[in-house]
């Protein structure tokens, strides 16, 4: 699927619920991607791009900013404390802030450099024991705990259960959000990302039906 109708997609997604689609980011998420498909979407004109692994994106977006302006990087996969120096200085924004050790480092990060990359904190709603996040019934403390070390909390993110309806997770998601005083809402992925826009989300994280399927054996 290209690019433009992906696109068509989440504009007529957000209007049949009285939104503006410039109220949705659609993130391009480029891990595993080569290159050469990557270069293409950036031909299109496209900007905000997501990376799941900072080595991965270390490696690619430096090159690709030198000959595209306006590049804005997502990190949305899980961040080790120990690669959160190395993430804040190539992402504009971090969607899997996960645990209070990753907030602490942060936050401690933010106060050394002068600047914090825009905060989305990753909720396992269908608490899930093989999956990170912060558990529902502990989100609210966190919130208040991350607003405390002065750290730019945007929003929240979730992955729903592979094998439950993702609406409610969706649901769950916003209302947490707005219980929190939260604006970003980072849910939907390449099959459900029309219905998490249904329930007001302000960024989807769109691979496979962008750039096509991956070759982890190629990656690898």
């Amino acid at each position: 699927m290209s690019l433009k109708e992906i696109r068509a997609r989440v504009q007529v997604a957000a209007e049949a619920h009285g939104r503006r689609a410039e109220s949705v980011t659609l993130i391009a998420v480029s891990k595993v991607q080569p290159n050469a498909r990557v270069e293409a979407i950036l031909e299109e004109g496209h900007r905000v791009f997501g990376e799941n692994k900072v080595q991965e994106a270390a490696g690619k977006w430096p090159d690709f900013r030198e000959r595209y302006e306006g590049i804005e990087l997502h990190l949305i996969g899980p961040l080790q404390t120990n690669k959160a120096r190395q993430a804040m200085g190539l992402a504009q924004a971090i969607h899997s802030l996960d645990r209070p050790k990753l907030a602490n480092t942060i936050a401690r990060l933010a106060q050394e450099l002068g600047a914090c990359p825009d905060l989305f904190i990753q909720v396992n709603t269908g608490e899930e024991p093989q999956k990170a996040g912060i558990p529902p019934l502990e989100l609210d403390d966190f919130v208040a705990e991350c607003r405390k070390m002065d750290l730019p909390v945007k929003g929240l993110m979730c992955i729903p259960p592979v094998n439950e309806e993702a609406s409610l997770h969706f649901a769950l998601l916003a209302k947490m959000a707005a219980r929190n005083g939260l604006d970003g809402l980072s849910m939907g992925m390449s099959d459900d990302f029309e219905k998490a826009i249904s329930f007001g989300a302000t960024h989807v994280r769109v691979g496979s039906a962008i750039f096509g399927a991956r070759d982890y054996s190629a990656a690898g």
